[in-house]
């Protein structure tokens, strides 16, 4: 379960080519760390990218992870995105 965790959060970055141009890897992150989404909205938002339900139960055990996280390290994991969107790395993309 943790690999397929890691394995998509591998893939959206290269589904998008990574960096903040892609729009849909934005929305993906907010909604994966946005205390206000549920579990079957966020399931539901990612439905095309799922094919079993083992794959299912990982997104939702992934979005529990973010939602027993203080807001606090919330906002902190929010802002880190956005210094690796715009960090050297990946301001070639």
């Amino acid at each position: 379960m943790k690999l397929l965790r890691v394995l998509v959060l591998i893939a959206l970055p290269l589904y998008c080519f990574a960096g903040s141009g892609c729009l849909f890897l934005e929305e993906v992150v907010n909604k994966t760390i946005s205390p206000e989404v549920s579990i079957s909205e966020y399931q539901n938002f990612l439905q095309d990218f799922v094919q079993t339900t083992e794959e299912k139960e990982a997104l939702a055990d992934l979005k529990q992870c973010f939602l027993n996280q203080s807001n606090e390290t919330l906002h902190n994991y929010a802002q880190m995105m956005q210094i690796m969107y715009s960090s050297e790395s990946c301001a070639s993309f």
